[in-house]
């Protein structure tokens, strides 16, 4: 989805049409809070967004792989302090 939304943004080229990157923008925040769940980096990704020609760039790609890493990053760091117990 956050690739999808970028290349169409990318494609409208930085003028866009009437309104159609921002509401390319609303559906991406709105499927990826429903899909990867929420996390406090969407809101500054859905802020960037409504400035000029900073639209252009893949922000959402890199917010949700961002998002992705570092709860895959946190879930390996709690898996690694569970490790077996030894009950005497």
């Amino acid at each position: 989805m956050a690739i999808t939304a970028d290349a169409l943004q990318i494609l409208l080229g930085p003028l866009g049409w009437a309104f159609a990157d921002e509401i390319i923008d609303v559906a991406a925040m709105f499927l990826t809070w429903r899909v990867i769940g929420f996390h406090p980096l969407l809101l500054p990704t859905f802020a960037l967004e409504f400035i000029p020609l900073v639209d252009m760039l893949p922000t959402w790609t890199a917010c949700v792989a961002l998002v992705v890493s570092l709860r895959k990053k946190q879930q390996t760091a709690g898996s690694q302090n569970q490790g077996p117990v030894i009950d005497v």
